[in-house]
C-alpha cells in the first residue's frame, strides 16, 4: 500500500509499506477514504515529539471502510463506513470504565504518561496512523463507530479529533452563563473551542492569534471578537483592558508546544528542544485569566520540562484542567449540534490534497501558506 512516512524533521514522503494485517482477534483493517493533517502532527513533523521513528506513518484523524475484521469482532463487518477516534483504548481498564479513554492503561508501554494514539510516535504506543491507504484498528468493538447516514464524510472526519477536542476544551473550562472566554489560537481546535463556548453559555468570546486570515475565520465561523497579539506590546495587558482589568473568566490554550510571541522561549523549545514546548500560550493563559478563574489546556505539549508560571497559577487560585480529549464521549452531543444546523464542521476545511502530494500538504500547513486552516488528505485520488 501507499503510505506517508517520516524521514526526519521537515521530511515526509509517500512510500510502499506492507498492508497491515490482523494481529489480534479484536482488530479490524480499515481502508482509509479520508484523512487530515492536524496541528499536532506538526509537532512530529518539526521533530519535537520524542521517539518519532523513521518510516512511522502519521495521521490520527481518519475515516474509512472496514475491509477485514478479527474473529472476535461483533459490532463491525466488512463494508461498514466508520469513523475512528484518535484514542486507542481497551474499554475495560480502570480509566476506560470512567470514560477517560485517552488515559487507557492497556494500549501503551508508556501508559503512565499517555494512552495510545494513532500515528503519534512510539511515545504513544507506536501505532501507524491513517495517512495511508489502510490502517490497523485495534479494539475494533470499542473505538470505531459506524457513520450515521445523515452525517457527511468530512464532518465525520473532523469529529475524530479537531471538533471533539475543541468541544472538550470548552467543556473543561466549566463555562458559566455570562462568562467571558478567551481562546488562544485560531487553528481548527481553537475555532471549534470558540464556537462551542457559545453553546455553554458564554456571553463573550475573544480569539487571540497573529495571522489575520485565521482571525477573520474566527470572526465569521466562531462569531468571536479577535485580537492580533502582534499589534500589541503586551497581549496580557490588552486582555486585562478588555475585561475591566480583571481578566477573563476562562482561558483556553489551543496552541500548545509551538506558540509564537516570545523569541527566546520559541528558540529554546521549538528550535533547540530544551523544553517540552514553548510555554508562551500557557503563561498568557495564566496571566490573562482572572483570579479564581479556569485555564483549559488543549494545546499539545511534550513530556519534558517547560518554563510554566506555576507559582502565579497557585497564587491566583486558578483551576487548571487538561487532557487529551476522550473523543467518543463527545460524539452524541456533537451529532445533535450538526443535525440541528448549529454548525457545519467542514466549513473550516481550506485544502484537500491527494496522498501522493502529502509532502506539499505538510509544507503548506506548516508554513501557513495560501490561507491554510485545515488540510484533508485523500488516498487514491
Amino acid at each position: 500500500m501507499r503510505a506517508m512516512t517520516y524521514r526526519g524533521p521537515y521530511k515526509v514522503r509517500v512510500e510502499e509499506k506492507d498492508v497491515p494485517r490482523i494481529e489480534h482477534p479484536n482488530d479490524a483493517i480499515v481502508r482509509v477514504t479520508l484523512a487530515a493533517i492536524c496541528g499536532s502532527d506538526l509537532h512530529l513533523y518539526h521533530g519535537l515529539m520524542p521517539d518519532t521513528r523513521i518510516s512511522h506513518t502519521f495521521g490520527h484523524e481518519f475515516i474509512g471502510v472496514v475491509e477485514e475484521v478479527g474473529s472476535s469482532v461483533e459490532t463491525l463487518k466488512k463494508g461498514d463506513r466508520v469513523m475512528v477516534p484518535f484514542n486507542i483504548y481497551c474499554g475495560s481498564c480502570w480509566f476506560c470504565a470512567r470514560g477517560l479513554y485517552s488515559n487507557c492503561h492497556n494500549v501503551n508501554p508508556n501508559a503512565t504518561a499517555v494512552g495510545g494514539i494513532y500515528g503519534y510516535s512510539h511515545t504513544t504506543g507506536g501505532y501507524d496512523g491513517g495517512q495511508a491507504e489502510y490502517v490497523r484498528v485495534p479494539f475494533a468493538d470499542v473505538g470505531p463507530s459506524i457513520i450515521p447516514d445523515d452525517i457527511a464524510d468530512e464532518d465525520a472526519l473532523l469529529m475524530t479529533d479537531a471538533l471533539s477536542t475543541g468541544y472538550f476544551g470548552a467543556q473543561l473550562g466549566e463555562i458559566a452563563q455570562g462568562d467571558t472566554v478567551v481562546v488562544l489560537g485560531a487553528g481548527p481546535v481553537g475555532l471549534f473551542a470558540a464556537r462551542s463556548a457559545w453553546f455553554m453559555g458564554a456571553a463573550r468570546v475573544i480569539v487571540v492569534d497573529h495571522l489575520e486570515y485565521r482571525l477573520e475565520k474566527a470572526r465569521t465561523f466562531a462569531h468571536a471578537e479577535t485580537l492580533n497579539f502582534a499589534e500589541h506590546d503586551d497581549i496580557v495587558v490588552e486582555l486585562k483592558k478588555q475585561t475591566d482589568h480583571l481578566g477573563a473568566d476562562v482561558v483556553i490554550d489551543a496552541v500548545g508546544a509551538e506558540a509564537d510571541g516570545d523569541l527566546v522561549q520559541h528558540v529554546t523549545s521549538a528550535k533547540l528542544k530544551l523544553q517540552g514546548g514553548s510555554p508562551i500560550a500557557l503563561n498568557w493563559a495564566i496571566d490573562g485569566v482572572r483570579k479564581g478563574g479556569t485555564v483549559s489546556v488543549m494545546g499539545a505539549y511534550g513530556p519534558i520540562f517547560s518554563a510554566v508560571k506555576f507559582g502565579d497559577a497557585m497564587n491566583k487560585g486558578l483551576t487548571l484542567r487538561m487532557n487529551q480529549a476522550p473523543v467518543k464521549r463527545q460524539w452524541p452531543r456533537l451529532f445533535e449540534h450538526i443535525r440541528a444546523g448549529h454548525f457545519t464542521p467542514s466549513d473550516i476545511v481550506t485544502h484537500r490534497v491527494p496522498l501522493e502530494h502529502i509532502a506539499e500538504g505538510y509544507h503548506l500547513f506548516s508554513a501557513k501558506l495560501d490561507g491554510n486552516i485545515k488540510t484533508l488528505v485523500v488516498p487514491g485520488s
